[in-house]
């Protein structure tokens, strides 16, 4: 009985805890969305990874979804094709990082979750731009592929190293949090504070500022803060 009962205490702190990765999900594009020319930049994808780092790849997938469908029925302008495509990016992103983390949980495995996480989303998102785009905009498929060097490719390179920069800054303070309230296992110290992991950490805010220069820069500071 006892036991019947703590497991319905986690069950609830766990959804309690998913609906609020959904929230900061939502906020990060209600608050922090920026335009290069049509593409969307926003950093919805560090809280869903850091999800599936904590819950798995099914939770990731789960929370992607919900913030994708939220968009979409309040604040986006781009209809079922924005959300198939926010949908698909954020799940194969976070997704594939969470699946190599929960076989791997160390360091070195996050460091191959996120490798993987934006290889995987840049092929995903740039295969659905080629699909989707030519519906959307009523443009070439021609066209959309010519644009692949000179954007697409650069902007999503950007957007992804620049999530999975944040996502390691992020991770061990909303992580420690998880623990104090029971959601999380009192023992995961996977991402304690040694000097390799304050290095990492450094690495991944250079990572952030460099990724924000390549923004401005690289894809000619044609950048519109999308105001709600």
């Amino acid at each position: 009985m006892n036991n019947e009962i703590t497991t319905k205490r986690f069950n609830t702190k766990k959804m309690t805890v998913l609906a609020m990765f959904v929230a900061l999900s939502y906020l990060c594009v209600f608050v922090f969305r920026f335009k290069v020319q049509f593409l969307s930049f926003e950093m919805s994808d560090i809280f869903i990874t850091i999800c599936g780092f904590a819950f798995g790849p099914i939770s990731a997938v789960g929370v992607a979804l919900a913030k994708s469908l939220l968009e979409m029925i309040t604040i986006a302008d781009t209809g079922i094709y924005g959300a198939v495509m926010n949908f698909a990016s954020s799940a194969a992103f976070a997704g594939t990082a969470a699946i190599i983390y929960k076989y791997k949980k160390s360091l070195g495995g996050a460091l191959l979750a996120m490798l993987g996480a934006i290889i995987t989303r840049t092929v995903v998102i740039i295969a659905l731009n080629i699909l989707i785009i030519p519906l959307y905009m009523k443009c070439s498929r021609e066209v959309v592929i010519g644009m692949i060097s000179s954007l697409l490719l650069p902007f999503n390179l950007v957007k992804a190293f620049m999530n999975a920069g944040l996502v390691f800054i992020l991770y061990k303070p909303l992580a420690g949090a998880l623990r104090n309230i029971g959601v999380l296992p009192a023992h995961e110290e996977n991402f304690a504070l040694t000097k390799k992991n304050i290095f990492v950490m450094i690495i991944s805010a250079l990572v952030v500022i460099g990724a924000i220069v390549a923004l401005v820069v690289c894809l000619n500071g044609n950048i519109e803060w999308v105001r709600k």
